[in-house]
């Protein structure tokens, strides 16, 4: 474990505007009215409007340069994290490419494919949905469940990495059936109320929603009731439904983003693949760790059993074995029993938080897999369920500026932070943890 820290000042999103002496200038030199209704349209809480959209040379007071990071101070001549330029209005993709990138045809026949070095590391069903964001995640599960789909010509499982080189063999796809009615049944108008309820923020192409704690991301074995499953209700007159951009564990709350069109899931998924994402996540831990702020860098292996599955703190070179990041930082101390503590992933292997925490012998309260603390008793009236949220979620949007997104604490932590005297509203030190 490494120890960093940084005298940095916590960086603010500051909302673009534009004054109104500026305006009376543009109307004066005649400036369209679609160019007027965007600026009119813009910037809700959480999406900051681009810095390009004032005229070259304005900048308000204390605002950021174009390209700094969210987070942290960058590294001198180290390029931005959002690697893509903000591009003016003026300058977005023509509709016609967009058109092309949305309806991008799926294989009717069987195809062989070469994995890119862009793609080097991905799992199967990730490398799917980048190539194809078409497909639902019942349809990869299924090709790969009954081999259909082969690396160098052997069966693989969706959670396998790919090397580059490989060759793919990709059967024939399809997208789901259309829905031939326009009408909901009193099941999926319950199903689609439950999203709006969930909803923190949506858009044309992007919607994010806060995941309770024990509603799955997707399905499994027995699984009747899940996110992927609850999208159906919004699938359009022409097949689509949102796609799921990425995932968080059943029994973690907080922000999930979901991508409303095919331009929009290969955008995000692209920017999760470059780690362009920045996800930060709250946790209750047992103890106080020490330091207060530190870096985790271990290997990360699954281990089978016939009960379960668990993610093992391996060593380089073993089988299967995944290097993962993060960073923590104590956010706020209840005695010498409990700390809230905030984390931020840089890779996103499975379960990595939680196994990470209780590496360092400071397991989250409330997980059943990886709580290893002997003798120690649960505070009274806190609840004995993972203390886990996905809390903000930060991303390039796909037409320009930043999607940022905050959850709040679900009940049963909400509770623990008031019988423990925490302040949600403190400074969050995650703010200034390095990139990588």
């Amino acid at each position: 474990m490494q120890v960093w820290s940084r005298k940095t000042t916590m960086s603010r999103r500051i909302k673009r505007t534009t004054s109104p002496g500026d305006r009376a200038k543009e109307r004066a030199k005649g400036r369209d009215k679609s160019r007027d209704g965007d600026r009119g349209k813009g910037g809700s809480a959480q999406r900051s409007r681009k810095p390009d959209e004032r005229k070259s040379g304005e900048r308000k007071s204390g605002e950021r340069k174009s390209g700094d990071r969210p987070f942290a101070h960058r590294a001198p001549g180290k390029p931005p994290r959002f690697a893509e330029p903000r591009r003016d209005r003026n300058e977005r993709p023509e509709p016609a490419a967009e058109k092309q990138a949305a309806e991008q045809p799926l294989p009717t026949k069987v195809q062989t494919v070469v994995v890119t070095t862009d793609e080097n590391g991905m799992r199967v069903d990730r490398f799917l949905e980048a190539r194809f964001p078409g497909l639902s995640f019942s349809h990869i599960q299924r090709i790969v469940r009954k081999g259909e789909l082969r690396v160098n010509g052997k069966r693989a499982d969706s959670k396998d990495r790919l090397e580059e080189g490989q060759s793919v063999r990709i059967p024939p796809l399809r997208l789901d059936t259309p829905k031939t009615s326009g009408t909901l049944s009193e099941a999926e108008a319950k199903t689609l109320q439950a999203l709006k309820d969930m909803t923190l923020y949506e858009d044309d192409d992007v919607l994010v929603l806060n995941k309770p704690a024990g509603l799955a991301v997707q399905g499994g074995s027995g699984m009747t009731r899940h996110v992927d499953q609850m999208l159906e209700v919004m699938r359009d007159a022409k097949g689509q439904k949102p796609r799921l951009v990425h995932r968080i564990d059943r029994e973690t709350s907080g922000c999930l983003l979901i991508a409303k069109t095919r331009f929009a899931a290969s955008f995000l998924t692209g920017a999760f693949r470059h780690r362009s994402a920045r996800k930060i996540y709250w946790a209750l831990v047992a103890g106080v760790p020490k330091p207060k702020q530190g870096r985790i860098s271990t290997y990360l292996a699954k281990e089978e059993s016939e009960e379960d599955s668990i993610m093992r703190i391996a060593e380089h070179g073993d089988e299967g074995a995944s290097h993962a990041v993060t960073y923590y930082a104590v956010v706020e101390a209840s005695a010498t029993k409990l700390a809230w503590v905030s984390l931020k992933p840089v890779t996103g292997r499975t379960h990595q938080l939680r196994a990470h925490m209780a590496h360092i012998d400071h397991a989250i309260v409330g997980d059943p897999k990886y709580f290893n603390k002997e003798n120690w008793q649960l505070p009274g009236g806190l609840q004995n369920r993972l203390h886990l949220l996905a809390r903000r979620i930060v991303i390039p949007h796909p037409r320009g500026g930043v999607i940022d997104v905050s959850a709040p604490l679900p009940p049963h932590m909400l509770q623990s932070w008031n019988l423990l005297g925490l302040e949600a509203d403190r400074f969050d030190p995650i703010e200034n943890a390095p990139e990588e």
